[in-house]
């Protein structure tokens, strides 16, 4: 470490404040409303009211997450990756979803695995509710970069099919989902933590969800085998790394890359329930 001689304070104190911030700059802080809403051609079958791309490789990621509104009515029709999977969870609302030849219904804490090269599709079907979704295109930096392919319209056939689950890849809610009690480091303890996808269920990526009651915190640890995308589903809190801290708050997303220790804490009076995606890591253990 170097001393600062009273010669040399003045430079070596903005030098110091440069390279913290540089740390600090490896975590990156994304709010929903402070992203564009892109240009999606409809004849494609983005039919969506709202698509909005809060990470992408731009961001340092491998994998690309979305946010999108279904005001009521519309529909992202029927489509695949040929490149990619994609994990998403339904945060409010409901709607028809299919996958492949079979149809479920999905309403808010539905969480779901589309495999890469199944065609899927999802409908909002309400009158006056809006659905909201957020997603995962797993190692592809782009919406391009998925292998993205329109495989036609929904129909009313679609629509008045009988809905008894998808035959393809995983649906589950998370009330539904294993809580993780093995391999958590030890401040996690207090933290309840559930797994709607991993290795548990077929898929060589993680979904969890955190629940951190007010005061928590995660302490400080990394993710050492790969990189950790947060979002903030309700309550308000702060992610640090070294001596800085961002704020997060509902509807906002945190990426970490790889071996960045960070610490996570509840800063409000309320729980703090977050969803965790880890790319390439089946499980908690896998990624520490």
């Amino acid at each position: 470490m170097r001393d600062c001689a009273s010669s040399d304070l003045y430079t070596c104190g903005v030098s110091l404040a440069w390279s913290n911030i540089a740390i600090m700059m490896n975590i990156k802080v994304i709010h929903s409303k402070n992203v564009a809403i892109e240009r999606m051609e409809e004849r494609d079958g983005w039919a969506i009211s709202e698509f909005r791309l809060p990470i992408t490789g731009a961001t340092g990621s491998s994998t690309t997450v979305f946010r999108s509104t279904f005001r009521p009515g519309s529909t992202h029709a029927k489509h695949l990756h040929h490149k990619s999977d994609e994990v998403a969870i339904y945060l409010s609302g409901n709607g028809v979803v299919g996958q492949g030849e079979s149809r479920a219904e999905v309403s808010a804490g539905h969480c779901r695995l589309m495999p890469k090269g199944s065609i899927h599709f999802f409908y909002n079907e309400t009158e006056n509710m809006d659905a909201s979704v957020i997603g995962f295109y797993v190692n592809a930096t782009s919406v391009a970069d998925t292998g993205y392919k329109f495989c036609g319209m929904v129909t009313s056939e679609d629509l008045t099919q009988a809905r008894d689950g998808l035959d393809e890849g995983i649906l589950i809610h998370l009330k539904d989902a294993i809580k993780v009690e093995n391999g958590l480091p030890a401040s996690w303890k207090q933290l309840e933590v559930r797994a709607p996808i991993g290795i548990h269920n077929g898929s060589p990526n993680s979904l969890l969800h955190i629940t951190m009651p007010p005061d928590s915190s995660t302490g400080e640890f990394q993710f050492n085998n790969t990189e950790a995308i947060y979002y903030v589903d309700s309550g308000k809190g702060n992610i640090s790394e070294i001596a800085h801290s961002k704020n997060i708050a509902h509807d906002s997303f945190a990426f970490v890359p790889a071996g960045i220790a960070h610490n996570l804490k509840n800063t409000g009076n309320r729980n703090l329930r977050i969803y965790l995606f880890l790319t390439g890591a089946g499980s908690l253990e896998e990624a520490i």
